[in-house]
C-alpha cells in the first residue's frame, strides 16, 4: 500500500518560517505526499510553489482552540479558498459540544462548508482527547448532517493524540459517508498501518519522511 499518498505533510508550529514552509512543499513533491498543511497565511505561498503539481494545499480554520467565532472561522475559509486551498481542516467548538449546544456546532460546521463552496474539501477537528465517547459519536452525527466531508482526530495541540479506538469509533460512526483522518503523535510505519486499519483513510503528520523511508525499507526487503 502507498501510505505516502495519504499523508498530509504537516507543518503548523507558530514558529515555522517561509524557508521551512518550501522546504514542505519541495518535499511533498519529491516524497509523493497528498498535500501540505499549513497555517493560512502560508496558503497563498504553497499554492504558487505547488501549482504544477498533484500535491494539494491543506490549511486550519479556527486553529487550534476551536473556539474562534462562527463568523471568523467562514472568513477564514472563504480566504483560504481564494488563496488556492484544496482542503480544510476546520477545528470543533468544543466548549459548545461541552454546553450541550449542538445547534451552535452544526451550524459553525456548516458555515465552513458554505464557505468552501465545493472547491474544497472539509474535514472537522474533533479534538478526542477532550470528548467523551459519547460526545465524539454525536459529533461524527453533526459533522455528517452539515456537510463535513471528513471527521479527524486532533489538532496535535492539545492534551493527547491519535488513538487506534478513536479512529475505529470515528469510522463506525461515520461508516463510507465521510473520511477519517488520524493525526496527532503519528510517527513511525507501525503507527500508520495500525491507523488505517482501525478505518483511517488519511493521515496528518509531520513525520512524513521518516513513515516513508521506513515503508521503502520494508518493501526492499520483501
Amino acid at each position: 500500500m502507498n501510505y505516502a499518498a495519504m499523508i498530509d505533510h504537516t507543518l503548523l508550529k507558530p514558529e515555522a518560517t517561509k524557508e521551512q514552509v518550501r522546504t514542505i512543499c519541495e518535499e511533498a513533491v519529491k516524497y509523493g505526499f497528498h498535500s501540505v498543511c499549513v497555517n493560512s497565511s502560508f496558503v497563498y505561498y504553497c499554492a504558487s510553489l505547488l501549482k504544477n503539481t498533484d500535491v494539494k494545499v491543506c490549511t486550519v480554520i479556527g486553529f487550534p482552540l476551536g473556539a474562534m467565532s462562527t463568523a471568523g472561522k467562514a472568513a477564514e475559509a472563504k480566504a483560504a479558498v481564494a488563496d488556492g486551498a484544496g482542503e480544510l481542516d476546520m477545528v470543533i467548538h468544543v466548549g459548545m459540544i461541552k454546553s450541550g449546544d449542538w445547534d451552535y456546532v452544526k451550524q459553525d460546521i456548516a458555515s465552513v462548508v458554505e464557505a468552501a463552496d465545493g472547491q474544497a474539501l472539509v474535514k472537522v477537528i474533533l479534538e478526542t482527547c477532550l470528548l467523551t465517547d459519547e460526545e465524539k459519536e454525536k459529533a461524527c452525527r453533526i459533522c455528517l448532517e452539515a456537510g463535513a466531508d471528513y471527521v479527524k482526530t486532533s489538532t496535535g495541540f492539545s492534551s493527547g493524540g491519535a488513538t487506534v479506538e478513536d479512529v475505529a469509533l470515528m469510522r463506525r460512526t461515520v461508516g463510507d459517508k465521510a473520511g477519517v483522518k488520524a493525526s496527532g503523535g503519528i510517527r513511525t510505519l507501525a503507527d500508520v498501518k495500525a491507523m488505517t486499519r482501525a478505518g483511517a483513510s488519511r493521515i496528518g503528520a509531520s513525520a512524513g519522511i521518516a513513515i516513508v523511508k521506513e515503508m521503502n525499507e520494508e518493501q526492499k526487503n520483501v
